[in-house]
């Protein structure tokens, strides 16, 4: 693979405020450990089985119409909750303490119908180390159709992105799935192919696992229940719009939103500020908190400390955030949380925002 340059962040003339902030998060973590273990654990196990029990129960009691709707509905609700509460941790391996067990269950993301390998490569190397930056940030620069980036390429198409995108959205995952992994393992222009070479093995674990998830969503239950593929497909499309929504709530919130930066690096690939300013200024928190946003939703809502602290499990989000707002206030660092409307109003800001290209000639006094 040839070298590819890379944006790179100024040095901070003084790190001790990170240092100071990820020193006090570290301790917090190393006293609520032993506590927190058994829930990591339990949640691991649970929420699987949720997911294979509602299959089991499609496949058993599926000729009822409402049971085979209502367990394709819980299998989307569940595909989003393991995302958000194993596989994302797995991935930052941080779910278990052994490397390989992280590894092993990140799988389980191939068997929903993602392919794990290049979704790591996106989030882990990408989208983590350059958030908002275009050409890098691979979790927001996704599709044509959607000009995210206000100095992004514009196409007479995106004047309407903030009509269409929003009627669209409900197809997220199933792009996600069928479409999109496909076009990283084959076209060489994507951003995946900056940091990586795909081994061929990866190319033959693609098409396995996908077929493998076609087959036991939809020609499965064909076979042993006697339904017509169309009725199949149905429940499929169903599960991928519950979960293309469900997860929509929570990947809008943190990054394309009107009161986030996308800045450009210099001619020299140069980012004008260090790694984690620019971390907290191109992130924002969500307000709400609650035991159901901490149990099910992994801690979405604290997603500034994920990016500062990516080996830290979500468990420990709250605690942690706690220490980055003192921290913040005491030191006049950019930390931004905002209510979930608001994110997503100023989403849609956005899109709306960014439908046409800023004009540098345009007269202003």
């Amino acid at each position: 693979m040839e070298k590819t340059l890379k944006p790179v962040f100024v040095k901070s003339p003084d790190d001790t405020v990170f240092l100071r902030i990820k020193k006090r998060v570290s301790d917090k973590v190393r006293e609520l450990e032993p506590r927190r273990r058994a829930t990591i654990v339990f949640k691991a196990i649970l929420f699987p089985l949720v997911y294979i029990a509602a299959y089991v129960l499609a496949l058993c009691y599926g000729r009822q119409s409402a049971v085979l709707y209502g367990a394709y509905f819980l299998m989307g609700i569940m595909l989003v909750l393991i995302f958000l509460n194993q596989i994302h941790d797995a991935v930052h391996g941080v779910l278990w303490k052994s490397p390989r067990l992280n590894k092993l269950y990140v799988h389980f993301f191939d068997l929903m119908g993602a392919n794990s390998y290049v979704w790591k490569v996106r989030h882990t190397r990408l989208h983590h180390n350059y958030p908002n930056i275009m050409g890098w940030d691979s979790d927001i620069e996704q599709s044509t159709l959607a000009r995210i980036f206000p100095h992004g390429p514009f196409s007479r198409i995106h004047r309407y992105q903030h009509i269409y995108l929003p009627l669209i959205y409900p197809l997220y995952l199933l792009n996600w799935l069928l479409v999109r992994d496909f076009k990283d393992f084959f076209n060489r222009s994507k951003p995946v192919w900056k940091v990586v070479d795909i081994p061929r093995s990866e190319y033959i674990k693609l098409f396995i696992f996908k077929a493998f998830f076609l087959f036991y969503i939809i020609v499965l239950p064909v076979l042993v229940l006697k339904i017509s593929l169309w009725k199949a497909i149905g429940v499929f499309l169903i599960m991928m719009f519950t979960a293309s929504i469900f997860s929509l709530l929570v990947l809008l919130s943190p990054h394309a939103n009107t009161e986030n930066e996308f800045p450009l690096p210099d001619e020299r690939l140069l980012i004008g500020h260090p790694w984690f300013v620019h971390q907290i200024r191109n992130t924002n928190d969500v307000i709400h908190d609650n035991w159901f946003i901490r149990f099910f939703m992994g801690s979405f809502n604290y997603h500034v400390v994920h990016h500062l602290f990516p080996k830290v499990n979500h468990v420990f989000y709250p605690e942690a955030t706690a220490i980055l707002r003192e921290e913040a206030a005491r030191h006049n660092l950019p930390y931004h949380s905002y209510p979930l409307v608001t994110t997503l109003v100023n989403h849609y800001r956005l899109l709306k925002q960014n439908r046409i290209p800023e004009n540098i000639f345009e007269e202003t006094m």
